[in-house]
């Protein structure tokens, strides 16, 4: 997904790329997903936390 803030879990820099440019690993999304009014799966989410 281009133009989204991206996090390297090992080095804890933030970029927008897929690959971390200092330590070459794998980046994930920053931020959490966006909210929707229409979310079709919030019934199984809200199901597991209950499980916590």
């Amino acid at each position: 997904m281009k133009g989204v803030i991206r996090k390297c879990p090992v080095c804890g820099l933030y970029t927008l790329k897929d690959e971390c440019p200092k330590c070459q690993k794998s980046t994930v999304v920053a931020g959490p997903p966006k909210y929707s009014t229409s979310d079709r799966f919030q019934k199984y989410r809200l199901e597991e936390l209950e499980k916590i």
